[in-house]
């Protein structure tokens, strides 16, 4: 896998948790609570993650929505952040 398509592999990781986990990422780039940086951060913790392939499985078994990240996540207390 290259360096741009594993980016955009946990480009799309980050953004299908926020949808599982309720939060909505575009909504808070309008209202300025997040931006391109803070975006690319996010991804940037991703792709550090041990467990692709488990967040994978993960996110497919609560396709209907979690309240919490999984254990490993290493954008939970963001995202947990951004819930509250």
């Amino acid at each position: 896998m290259s360096v741009s398509e594993r980016y955009d592999h946990h480009a799309k990781l980050v953004a299908n948790m926020a949808d599982t986990l309720g939060v909505d990422l575009l909504e808070r780039m309008q209202r300025g609570e997040l931006d391109g940086e803070d975006l690319r951060q996010m991804v940037h913790k991703c792709t550090g993650c041990t467990s692709p392939c488990d967040c994978a499985n993960w996110l497919d078994a609560n396709a209907q929505g979690s309240e919490v990240a999984p254990s490993y996540c290493r954008n939970a207390d963001t995202f947990e952040q951004m819930k509250g």
